[in-house]
């Protein structure tokens, strides 16, 4: 769920956004803040829930076919190289609220005039529901949800501090990388591999 959710967001503040994928992001991103909680809690009988998820899944993935992606799978390509029994999924959840919160540091101190922040606070209003809400709210929603959904960490999930030096070299290598709204530093890339570690 929380992949489906990182495929709509990174698709929608990246570098190769467009009106077709905005329409799909958008829509998407409200169907994951209304159902996920409830599909978790209760998907064998809230269909209504399911139902959502399943379109929110299917948007996410025609809108990385059609604007790509971030950070979040510059990392997970390379760690589920490197760790063939983490389930893909669970290395985005562990990996998105940092990556959030360092790519708008990043994109505060580099371009922060830029769209990409704007589309984070759409963002955040759309996940928390608050016309007023921020950027940093949106994080803050992220990290209750993966707490809510019991997400492990990486270190819990068998990624090691010794493995962060290729896992860095090789996301920075990554074509889903390449669209993410600003170009992060190795110790940006480091920060985000680390703190995903830690939990």
């Amino acid at each position: 769920g929380i992949d489906a959710l990182t495929q709509l967001i990174e698709p929608y503040v990246c570098l190769r956004a467009n009106p077709m994928t905005d329409g799909l992001c958008i829509e998407g991103i409200g169907r994951v803040a209304r159902s996920l909680r409830r599909a978790f809690e209760n998907g064998a009988a809230d269909s209504a829930a399911r139902e959502d998820m399943s379109l929110a899944a299917l948007f996410g993935g025609l809108a990385l076919a059609n604007a790509g992606l971030g950070a979040v799978h510059g990392f997970a390509a390379p760690i589920g190289g490197m760790f063939s029994g983490i389930a893909h999924g669970a290395v985005c959840a562990a990996l998105l609220p940092h990556v959030m919160r360092v790519n708008l540091r990043a994109l505060r101190q580099r371009i922060p005039d830029g769209k990409a922040l704007r589309r984070y606070d759409h963002v955040a209003r759309i996940l928390t529901g608050n016309g007023r809400a921020t950027a940093d709210d949106g994080v803050a929603w992220v990290k209750d949800l993966c707490t809510d959904l019991r997400i492990r960490s990486l270190g819990a999930q068998g990624v090691g501090v010794a493995d962060a030096p290729v896992l860095i070299q090789n996301a920075a290598r990554a074509s889903s990388m390449k669209p993410n709204p600003v170009e992060l530093s190795a110790e940006e890339l480091s920060e985000i591999l680390l703190a995903a570690i830690e939990g």
